[in-house]
């Protein structure tokens, strides 16, 4: 997909910036109570949507296939030695377990930086269980639309009992940024300001999730 044409576009819509906690945060499904939690496995961080949310609200375990996250409030989790410039693959396999309320969204994050003060920047690739994919950009309080939620065969949807597994890859090249779902690539961007991929990488899972994660891996 030729996507200089849709920035120039869509770029005024890019622009409207829609504060994170807001666009996060549905009052009329509240964060679910979350019993363990309070404990992330050693060498990880959380950074949590909303200040006020706890993170004894978040159950990370880490297990032989990989890290199992219960959710209550939406957040980002990383390792800060994990970083990645230039030309490199990410990639992790979400396993989601249990069927949520509502559709809620799992994947990866590019380019995180100042990930613990209010300046944080990242760039998030998600797919959710209904089988749609969504591209975003944070800076600080604000959120900025690349592709909004977009249906696509390759995302796999949940089975009868709520469970879906999707792979999930960025892949950072010299000229363009590449999504992949499944192996399949389902749209690609050439460089734009909001396409920074350099800095920390890792996960990005919302409010009321249970999702085991596997193969988290960096390949530069």
């Amino acid at each position: 997909m030729h996507v200089r044409a849709i920035l120039t576009r869509c770029l005024p819509l890019l622009l409207l910036a829609i504060p994170a906690q807001a666009q996060q945060h549905d009052m009329h499904d509240p964060d679910h109570a979350v019993q363990g939690g309070g404990v992330l496995p050693d060498g990880w961080h959380v950074r949590l949507d909303r200040s006020s949310a706890s993170l004894d609200q978040v159950r990370a375990e880490k297990q032989d296939e990989g890290l199992h996250l219960t959710l209550g409030p939406a957040g980002i989790f990383y390792q800060p030695e994990r970083t990645a410039t230039g030309v490199y693959e990410l990639s992790a396999t979400f396993n989601q377990l249990t069927a949520p309320r509502h559709p809620e969204a799992y994947g990866l994050f590019v380019g995180g930086a100042n990930l613990d003060a209010e300046n944080q920047d990242y760039l998030y690739f998600l797919v959710r269980h209904t089988g749609e994919y969504l591209i975003k950009h944070r800076a600080g309080t604000e959120v900025h639309t690349l592709f909004n939620w977009t249906p696509h065969e390759a995302v796999r949807k949940a089975d009868a009992e709520g469970k879906a597994a999707n792979t999930l890859t960025i892949r950072s090249e010299q000229e363009r940024v590449a999504f992949l779902v499944n192996g399949v690539e389902v749209v690609s961007m050439e460089r734009a300001p909001m396409l920074n991929t350099d800095g920390l990488v890792g996960l990005r899972v919302n409010h009321n999730l249970d999702v085991l994660v596997t193969d988290f891996t960096l390949k530069k």
